[in-house]
């Protein structure tokens, strides 16, 4: 087995090998990943923070040790918390890197990093304050920045920040914590998914107080929710259909 880590802030990670597959997700400056498949310009991976598997460009990868995977799959996230921060290599020269980007690679890479890092399990209460870091963001089906990101990619990334690990689609997402009977039984931080006309979870956001929800569509933003679901304040429309609210924390 191969093993690698992203050394660049953000990398497509595709559906087929091909550059004009469908984007199923990113990988960020700093994650590391199993390569389950190696041809001579894509790598098929599987990421060790949930599982999620796709393809890469070889060009966007640099391959490590199983010890150096080992360790950084069971180390405790040391994450960027600003927006945008930069990295110095070797070179002295200046690498980008975006929210929520891991750390714990920096002396695997030889990189130098001076910028503001948060680490450990925060309380639930702190979900919502970052959730607000991505507001405005705009909606990039399979996006996990604040420049670009999805309903899911959004829920995984602040509680990632939090400590916490989601699973990467909402469908995934909602296998996992309680089920809570009634809207009125959730607090602030609590998961509500939602599913289309065939019954499939399709989407997620998080619960705020006062029956607000924060969400991606279109762009991550906040609507009010009711027991029949999302109601647009904009347009003055439900969007979206209530299916399950979850307790994760």
């Amino acid at each position: 087995m191969q093993y690698g880590i992203c050394n660049l802030s953000i990398v497509p990670l595709r559906n087929e090998p091909s550059d004009t597959s469908e984007l199923v997700s990113q990988v960020l400056y700093g994650d590391v990943f199993k390569i389950l498949e190696q041809r001579k310009s894509w790598s098929k991976i599987r990421l060790a923070f949930d599982k999620y598997e796709g393809w890469i460009d070889n060009k966007q990868l640099i391959e490590i040790d199983e010890e150096q995977y080992l360790q950084l799959s069971i180390e405790a996230p040391q994450l960027s918390i600003d927006l945008v921060e930069f990295i110095e290599d070797s070179n002295q020269q200046l690498h980008p890197i975006l929210l929520g980007s891991s750390l714990n690679g920096l002396s695997t890479l030889n990189h130098i990093h001076d910028g503001s890092v948060i680490a450990g399990v925060k309380p639930k209460e702190n979900l919502i304050k970052t959730a607000f870091l991505y507001l405005n963001s705009p909606y990039l089906w399979g996006g996990k920045t604040p420049f670009g990101i999805d309903c899911s990619g959004f829920t995984q990334m602040v509680y990632k920040l939090n400590g916490y690990k989601l699973l990467r689609d909402a469908s995934q997402q909602a296998t996992q914590g309680e089920a809570l009977s009634f809207i009125e039984e959730s607090e602030p931080g609590d998961l509500a998914f939602f599913d289309n006309s065939e019954g499939v979870i399709t989407h997620v956001g998080i619960i705020m107080s006062d029956n607000y929800i924060i969400h991606a569509h279109g762009k991550v933003r906040i609507d009010r929710l009711d027991h029949s679901g999302i109601y647009n304040v904009d347009r003055n429309v439900h969007t979206h259909k209530l299916r399950v609210i979850k307790k994760v924390i």
